[in-house]
């Protein structure tokens, strides 16, 4: 049998059964007419319920409800998406109830359940909205309808469809729109900074007007001699380098202090801002590479470098469903598997979330990171401390709090200018702030020819 309840049709008709047996018992007639009348009225609704449940169960057997999705090839946490579901309805017999999108408990549906009345031999679509909160790889398992039987006595739970699957990426809606960002000038708008210097770098890019200040040692002279005016070489940053993502990715940075909501975690902007700084690389020509450190055992992401704007794409779907672990990161370790996976000079930027009693192992892992590679640490700050320090200090508590938030940021900036002694180079900022700042140093490094 199929999972039944009873129908709204049913429970008014038991309730007016026992309506008519209460009214006959306030009569002259004698009780045992009354108990024979009320089990002659239960007895024709028994056979009208095993009727009604002959009947349905054959319809539903010989013509099932189909069901049919159209879902995006994958998702962005904490952005909408539209979602079809259209009801297909093979049988000669008029449809009526509930639908209810059985989609991962993280994905947001708004709408459910949806009612249904779809005739014979055809098809009712939906349109709703659906919201992923959580990234990773989720599951739509099939769909559920509340049917109403032949009768309308009872109402079948019934699934249908198909299982499928997709994944949730971090918010990369807006890196849908890194293609435009492509132009320098178009870079500046989200506040990076990238100057052209005319005749620096050593990879040739293009043949242009001699200005005043160009050196002469740049000037073309076939070019000169044919356009009849001084023209100069102009080259472009270094390419074919690499570019190393090293990802923390232990407690501190599942931190959400201040941006409470969907994707607001230092690790969920922390990707958002590695995968911009990715797109930033490719398209100078650099090969992108990336190795998480901090997760469970058997559980680290490594991505070998790559070169070409599709590589990003192949980079989402890698770090894409990554989470941060519960326990504290071994910097040492990830310093040890990179050297030992990458042997050829790269830049390495290590994005993490460190205090002060963190700095003698991560010095340890700075000093062995830089025997080979340059070395970028972006240490992410939490904003509500920068808050606890400006409060006013109106009673004691709030002084001897804003002591001890200034007290913190004295020692994270100690701990800082250690990494810069020892020859990284640091990033101290907010999250929301992470990926302007790393394209920034980026840039500054190509065009100072350090990496």
């Amino acid at each position: 049998m199929l999972p039944a309840l009873p129908s709204r049709a049913l429970i008014l008709c038991l309730a007016g059964m026992a309506l008519v047996c209460t009214a006959l018992a306030f009569t002259e007639l004698p009780m045992p007419t009354v108990a024979l009348a009320g089990a002659a009225l239960l007895c024709v609704l028994v056979a009208l319920l095993g009727l009604d449940a002959f009947i349905s169960v054959k319809r539903w057997q010989g013509a099932p409800l189909g069901l049919r999705r159209q879902l995006p090839q994958a998702f962005a946490v904490g952005r909408g998406a539209p979602l079809s579901l259209t009801l297909q309805n093979p049988g000669a017999h008029r449809c009526r109830g509930e639908l209810f999108d059985l989609a991962d408990p993280s994905m947001t549906l708004t709408g459910m359940p949806l009612a249904f009345d779809v005739g014979a031999r055809q098809t009712q679509t939906f349109r709703v909205e659906i919201l992923p909160t959580e990234r990773g790889l989720k599951h739509f398992a099939g769909g559920q309808v509340r049917l109403r039987s032949a009768l309308g006595l009872i109402d079948w739970d019934r699934r249908i469809g198909e299982i499928e699957s997709r994944r949730v990426f971090p918010n990369f809606a807006n890196q849908g729109s890194f293609d435009w960002l492509a132009g320098e000038r178009r870079l500046k708008g989200i506040g990076v900074k990238t100057v052209r210097r005319r005749g620096v770098g050593t990879d040739f890019d293009q043949l242009v007007d001699y200005r005043p200040g160009d050196a002469i040692r740049h000037i073309d002279w076939k070019a000169t001699q044919r356009h009849h005016r001084p023209v100069v070489r102009q080259f472009q940053d270094d390419r074919d380098q690499r570019v190393l993502l090293l990802l923390d990715c232990g407690r501190r940075m599942r931190s959400d202090d201040t941006q409470h909501g969907i994707g607001a975690s230092h690790f969920d902007q922390a990707l958002n801002a590695l995968m911009q700084l990715a797109f930033v690389a490719l398209t100078f020509g650099d090969a992108v590479g990336a190795m998480t450190f901090g997760t469970a055992e058997g559980k680290t992401r490594i991505f070998a470098p790559r070169k070409g704007r599709r590589s990003l794409n192949a980079l989402m779907a890698e770090l894409g469903d990554v989470e941060p672990s519960p326990t504290f990161s071994d910097y040492v370790r990830g310093a040890a598997d990179l050297m030992a996976r990458q042997r050829k000079r790269s830049l390495v930027v290590l994005i993490t979330n460190c205090r002060d009693e963190d700095a003698p192992e991560l010095e340890t892992a700075l000093k062995l990171l830089r025997s080979r590679h340059l070395v970028v640490v972006a240490n992410l700050r939490e904003q509500i401390v920068a808050q606890i320090a400006a409060q006013p200090l109106t009673t004691e508590d709030s002084a001897l709090e804003a002591a001890a938030a200034l007290d913190y940021e004295e020692r994270r900036r100690v701990m800082l200018q250690r990494f810069a002694i020892g020859g990284a180079l640091t990033i101290d900022c907010e999250p929301q702030r992470l990926g302007v700042e790393l394209v920034n140093r980026y840039t500054q490094l190509k065009r100072a020819g350090a990496i």
